[in-house]
C-alpha cells in the first residue's frame, strides 16, 4: 500500500483517499479490463515523476487530445500532482479549431491517440501551421498504434519506476482549461483550479447518491467536456466503478448496462433518444434513474415518458463550463412535467442562485424571469488570459453571470429556459455560430457570413448564408472546405447565397435579423 500525504482539497486526494484505503476495489472498467485504485494512483504516481524527470513543473500546460481511456484520468491527476494545467482537447475537433487552441493556450504538450475511430491525427496536425507546432516541446502517442509522426513520443517514455507519494499541486493550482462559446469570433477558455474541481465531485457524490454501495456509472459522456468530467470525478470520489466508452454506441452500452449492472448515468437527450429506440425494458432493469440535459428535444415531456416506457426514469439537469456540469438535478419524486425541465436543486449546501433584471441588474422575485446568477464551490476562477469578459462575468460578489434565461421556483430550485444570445448546441456542445463564420471567410470569394442554427429531423444544425464579393461559390466545395477545418457537428448542412442580409435599424446601427435567416432557412432546406 502507498502511503499517502495529500492536501485537501487537491484533485488528487479524490484518488488517494481510496487507493489508500481500498487499493483493490475496481475505479475504471475499459473495454473489458479493470482497473482498481491502487493501480490508477500508481500509474498517476509513476506518469507524475517521468513528467518531472522530463522537464514538465507548474509552468507546463498539456493538451489532451483524447477519447475516453483510463490515460485521460491518468495524465490529468499526473498533472494534478506537478501542478501543471490541462487543455481538454474534443476529438472531433479539426485543425482551424486544433492551431487556434494550442496557439492560445501556449500548449507546450500535445497528446493523442493513433489510429481512434479511423481518425488521420498526423495529417490534421499537418494542417496546423509551423509556428504553432513548434511552441510543442512534445507530441505524445497514448494507446499504441504507429503514430506517423516522425516526433512523436509513445507515453510509456514518460513512466518512471518510482511511485514515491507525492503531490506538489495545491488546492490553488489550476488544473484545467475547458473551451466555451464566447461573444466574439473565439471561443473563451474557462479555468478552474483544482479545489472546484473535488469539492464539486464530492457534492454531486451526496447529492447523486453515488455512495450507495451498489454503485456502478456508464461513462459515455466524453471527458473533455465539463459534462463528462463532473461524473467521472464523481465518480471516483465514489469509490464506485465507472464504465468508460470511448465513443457512444447504443447498442455498445445496453449491452454494458445488462453485463456491468449500471445503476445510473448522464447524458444528453440524444444519446437517450438512441437508447430507448433499440432497448428494452428488461435491459434498463438495473438503472435506477438517469440525468439528462436537453439539447434536441423539442418536446422534453413526451421524452421523458417515452424513456420510462423503456424504464428509465429521467430528471433534468442544468450547468455550464463556468459553475460546471451537474450543478442542479431536478428531484427524482417530482412529476413527469418538472422533472423534464432542466435546472432544479442546487447539488452544493454552499451554492446559491439569483435571478436580475438584465437590463437593470435588479434582483427578481420566484417565478419572474431573467438572467440567472450563480456562485459556489464550483465556480471557475477566470477566462483564460481575458481579463475583459472575466470582469464582465464575474462580479465582485461571486457571482457569475451565465447568459442564459431562466427563473427561480418558491421552493429555490432554478428553470433554465433558453440561451439568452445566439449561441447553438450542436452535437452535446455550446458553439458560438460566429466561429464558424470566421472559417467559412477563409475560402476565398465571400465577402460576408451569417450562420444559423435550423431544427432538421436529425435535431438543432446550421445553415450558413453567405454574401460573395464576386461570382457564385461552389458550395460543395465550401462544405467539404468546413469539413476539412471544423468539428462534424458545426459543419453546415446548407450553404445559401445571398445579395445582402435581412437587418433592422436599432440605436447602435442597423442588426441582422437571424430570426428572419432561421425562417429562410427553415423554408428553402431540403431536410435531411
Amino acid at each position: 500500500m502507498i502511503s499517502t500525504s495529500t492536501q485537501p482539497g487537491s484533485l488528487a486526494s479524490i484518488l488517494d483517499s481510496h487507493a489508500a484505503h481500498n487499493p483493490e476495489e475496481i475505479a475504471l472498467w475499459h473495454e473489458g479490463e479493470a482497473v482498481a485504485f491502487g493501480d490508477l494512483q500508481r500509474r498517476t504516481l509513476q506518469l507524475a515523476h517521468g513528467l518531472q524527470d522530463a522537464g514538465l513543473s507548474k509552468h507546463s500546460r498539456i493538451a489532451l487530445w483524447l477519447p475516453n481511456r483510463p490515460d485521460w484520468l491518468v495524465w490529468l491527476f499526473a498533472a494534478a500532482r506537478i501542478g501543471a494545467l490541462v487543455v481538454a482537447v474534443n476529438t472531433r475537433f479539426r485543425g482551424a479549431e486544433i492551431e487556434d487552441i494550442l496557439q492560445r493556450t501556449q500548449a507546450d504538450t500535445l497528446v493523442f491517440e493513433p489510429g481512434f475511430k479511423g481518425i488521420d491525427f498526423p495529417r490534421i496536425l499537418d494542417d496546423v501551421s509551423d509556428p504553432v507546432k513548434t511552441g510543442l516541446q512534445r507530441i505524445v502517442t497514448c494507446g499504441g498504434g504507429a503514430s506517423g509522426l516522425k516526433s512523436a513520443i509513445p507515453d510509456s517514455e514518460f513512466y518512471a519506476e518510482n511511485i514515491t507519494r507525492f503531490d506538489n499541486g495545491i488546492p490553488d493550482d489550476p488544473i484545467i482549461l475547458f473551451t466555451t462559446s464566447g461573444t466574439t469570433s473565439k471561443p473563451k477558455f474557462v479555468l478552474h483550479p483544482q479545489s472546484s474541481l473535488s469539492h464539486h465531485a464530492r457534492d454531486v457524490v451526496r447529492a447523486f447518491a453515488y455512495d450507495d454501495a451498489d454503485t456502478v456509472l456508464l461513462q459515455a459522456l466524453p471527458l473533455c467536456g465539463t459534462f463528462g468530467l463532473a461524473q467521472a470525478l464523481a465518480g471516483l470520489a465514489s469509490g464506485h466503478p465507472s464504465i468508460l466508452m470511448p465513443a457512444f454506441d447504443a447498442g455498445e452500452a445496453i449491452n454494458l448496462i445488462r453485463s456491468r449492472w449500471v445503476t445510473s448515468f448522464n447524458g444528453s437527450d440524444e444519446m437517450f433518444a438512441r437508447l430507448i429506440e433499440i432497448g428494452e425494458p428488461d435491459d434498463f432493469k438495473t438503472v435506477r434513474w438517469c440525468g439528462f440535459a436537453g439539447f434536441a428535444t423539442a418536446d422534453p415531456v413526451a421524452f421523458v415518458e417515452k424513456c420510462a416506457a423503456k424504464g428509465l426514469h429521467m430528471t433534468g439537469l442544468f450547468g455550464m463550463s463556468e459553475v460546471q456540469a451537474l450543478y442542479t438535478r431536478q428531484p427524482l419524486d417530482a412529476a413527469v412535467e418538472d422533472r423534464a425541465l432542466a435546472g432544479g436543486a442546487l447539488v452544493s449546501p454552499d451554492a446559491a442562485a439569483e435571478v436580475r433584471d438584465p437590463e437593470t441588474g435588479k434582483k427578481l422575485d420566484p417565478g419572474q424571469s431573467g438572467e440567472l446568477y450563480f456562485r459556489g464551490p464550483s465556480l471557475f476562477r477566470e477566462y483564460l488570459d481575458n481579463a475583459a469578459a472575466t470582469t464582465a462575468a464575474l462580479g465582485e460578489d461571486g457571482f457569475v453571470r451565465s447568459g442564459d434565461l431562466g427563473y427561480i421556483k418558491p421552493d429555490g430550485g432554478i428553470v433554465f429556459e433558453a440561451r439568452m444570445g445566439d449561441s447553438l448546441r450542436l452535437g452535446g456542445f455550446l458553439v458560438n455560430p460566429t466561429e464558424i463564420d470566421v472559417w467559412i471567410l477563409v475560402f476565398p470569394g465571400i465577402a460576408a457570413s451569417e450562420t444559423v442554427g435550423v431544427e432538421t429531423s436529425h435535431g438543432l444544425q446550421t445553415a450558413s448564408f453567405i454574401i460573395p464579393t464576386g461570382g457564385p461559390i461552389d458550395e460543395t466545395e465550401l462544405i467539404e472546405h468546413c469539413r476539412q477545418g471544423l468539428a462534424k457537428f458545426k459543419v453546415p448542412v446548407a450553404i445559401f447565397q445571398v445579395d445582402t442580409f435581412p437587418t433592422t435599424p436599432g440605436p447602435n446601427g442597423e442588426k441582422i435579423q437571424r430570426t428572419k435567416l432561421r425562417a429562410m432557412a427553415r423554408e428553402n432546406l431540403i431536410d435531411v
